[in-house]
């Protein structure tokens, strides 16, 4: 019950909901029903589909009003006489006077059509007859211009991760009436967002995902939502190891039911089904503002919208593009303060500051023409916590160096002079590393912060520790990993997590978990998982030679974290973090089929000598 209700809430989340959620009183429900009328439409495409649509239009009729549209694929219940109890992106914008739609995407709920994840984007055009989210988009906007009365004729769209993929499919609509897009936590590319991350699959998350995703699988419109997958138990880590191989989720659990499943298990690799999908590649000639928000702690959608602000800046020169990223976990900056994440105080509740100082700033300006006063780039600085603005990311200043790994355990910007030297440890299928000191079903969003002291105790995981610093160290953009290793067997999984270690002298504060103490806490500042395979090419699968050094190089994605003077930094290698990623069978197979018997442990090395470096590449803000 616990995690269906923590489900329930993500949904809340993402489509402002909550009204649907047993005795929840939103406190501008009675606000809305006394000053909007809510009329619902089914609004043609062009090739004849209709498209569910709610539209909140002011009562007061003294004046025009720009229009804010959120479309999603997570419903935009309540339907018929009910009406939502909070509408855009914040309270702000229910008392400012706006025009809001909501609309079920193509395939969704009460729309017609069929459902495609993340629809491949096909550059239409307004009198292309294919059709496409940008399409559906287009004709929407041009719809609701026309046909809402009392409407200013400047649009507006949000949406916080599936919903954030179409407000950057919005984008390539390139309506006229388009006038400014807020993509939040946007879905960029499902092989490095949600369901993949370099190959490595995301278990935990995407398994209990896509049971109360899947509402329906044809083009008949519904209301029913999908049903919650009940493994009996809060054990995730021991649920998921009786489980046994990924092909067991349908032969013991899915039966084959849940066609979006299917299409994850059968493309592993980065083959064509995904390359379409990646919305990166046609964000160009675009000239409709845009805000890309996101959180440093977000364990679906960090990459998307890293990613999505840095494609749109540099393709788009010319177009104002908006960055924020805060300290928040999914979606954490539309609601609540904001100001911690686990036993971690950020000090302040940098939510707040987002919606007031930022969002509403952003649509007010270019919807209604108010004064516009916000930086380019807006991001939390986590460990010193405090926000700093920039003109560009990550900031110029920021200068690239190499954070070695040197035998013995040590961490250093100086490189090894060893002539000959490696770590090594076991990895065992079987026994694999928890990706937290804790027990769930689901992803706990927790982990993205969590003390990683219950790790460096395995003789399956490599710690490499600096001296303790004598100044702060300030890590400002993204962090390749450079790794030299080698393996007994023919494939293997490589996980990197950076970790701030806090000295002895460290107080707990009022976030502190029971029975935790700050004192020498280990807190980890990002990871990422790397599926050895795809080291060579994210297409072609390539197997190990055992006993070979092989580079295996990737990306850690973004930070901006001060380490303080009196810290230490440690990094952090392993090959599970289970069941938040699925086990790696360490034998060359396609994972989503493979036996049991594939399952083997393999002894991994790990180079740190003059000749085979392995280190991290930092940029360094001094």
């Amino acid at each position: 019950m616990k995690k269906h209700l923590l489900l329930i809430a993500l949904c809340a989340l993402i489509t402002c909901a909550f009204a649907q959620q047993p005795g929840f009183v939103a406190p501008d429900a009675q606000y809305i029903k006394d000053n909007y009328t809510k009329t619902e439409y089914q609004i043609p495409m062009r090739d004849g589909k209709k498209l569910f649509t709610s539209v909140y239009v002011p009562k007061d009729k003294s004046k025009e009003y720009p229009i804010m549209m959120d479309r999603t694929c997570y419903s935009v219940a309540p339907y018929g006489a009910g009406y939502k109890s909070s509408l855009g992106p914040s309270s702000l914008f229910t008392h400012d006077g706006y025009i809001f739609v909501y609309q079920d995407v193509r395939g969704r709920f009460m729309s017609e059509g069929i459902y495609e994840e993340m629809t491949p984007e096909k550059d239409t055009n307004p009198t292309s007859k294919v059709t496409d989210e940008g399409s559906d988009t287009y004709d929407t906007i041009d719809w609701l211009i026309k046909n809402i009365p009392g409407n200013n004729g400047k649009v507006g769209v949000w949406g916080i991760s599936y919903p954030g993929f179409y407000s950057t499919t919005a984008l390539l609509s390139r309506h006229p009436a388009l006038a400014c897009v807020s993509p939040q936590a946007p879905i960029a590319d499902l092989w490095r967002d949600d369901g993949w991350h370099n190959g490595a699959f995301f278990l935990a998350a995407n398994f209990s995902f896509y049971p109360g995703f899947t509402n329906r699988q044809d083009g008949t419109p519904t209301q029913r939502r999908g049903g919650r997958f009940d493994a009996g138990t809060e054990d995730g880590y021991q649920f998921y190891l009786n489980m046994g191989s990924m092909k067991n989720t349908n032969a013991k659990y899915f039966k084959d039911s849940i066609r979006l499943w299917n299409e994850m298990m059968d493309h592993p690799d980065y083959d064509q089904h995904w390359k379409d999908r990646n919305v990166l590649t046609h964000l160009t000639n675009i000239k409709t503002p845009v805000l890309v928000t996101g959180g440093w702690y977000d364990a679906e959608d960090l990459y998307g919208a890293i990613n999505t602000w840095k494609t749109i800046s540099k393709n788009n020169p010319g177009t104002p593009a908006y960055f924020c990223m805060g300290p928040w976990v999914h979606g954490g900056w539309a609601r609540g303060d904001g100001d911690h994440l686990g036993d971690v105080d950020f000090g302040q509740k940098s939510g707040p500051y987002y919606r007031e100082g930022i969002e509403f700033k952003f649509f007010s300006h270019y919807l209604k023409g108010i004064d516009l006063n916000i930086p380019l780039v807006s991001t939390f600085e986590t460990g010193s916590n405090q926000w700093k603005t920039y003109k560009t990311w990550p900031p110029v200043e920021a200068k690239e160096q190499n954070l070695y790994f040197l035998p013995g355990g040590k961490l250093s910007f100086d490189a090894p002079k060893a002539l000959a030297a490696f770590d090594e440890f076991v990895s065992d299928p079987a026994k694999p590393v928890p990706f937290w000191n804790g027990t769930d079903m689901d992803m706990r969003r927790e982990y993205m912060t969590a003390d990683q002291r219950f790790a460096s105790t395995r003789p399956d995981v490599l710690s490499y520790q600096s001296a303790v610093l004598d100044k702060d160290v300030t890590l400002a953009g993204n962090i390749w990993a450079n790794l030299k290793v080698s393996t007994t067997g023919t494939d293997a999984d490589f996980m990197v997590k950076v970790i701030d270690v806090y000295p002895d002298s460290a107080k707990n504060n009022q976030w502190t978990g029971k029975d935790v103490y700050m004192s020498g806490y280990q807190q980890m500042v990002r990871s990422e998982a790397m599926r050895g395979k795809y080291r060579v090419n994210i297409s072609k699968p390539v197997p190990f030679i055992p006993g070979k050094v092989s580079p295996v190089n990737f990306e850690l994605q973004d930070i901006l974290h001060t380490f303080k003077k009196g810290h230490r930094i440690m990094v952090q290698v392993q090959s599970t973090m289970f069941p938040l990623v699925d086990r790696n069978p360490q034998t060359f197979v396609d994972i989503m089929k493979a036996k049991e018997s594939d399952f083997k442990k393999a002894t991994h090395r790990v180079y740190t000598n003059k000749a085979q470096p392995s280190f991290l590449k930092v940029r360094v803000l001094n």
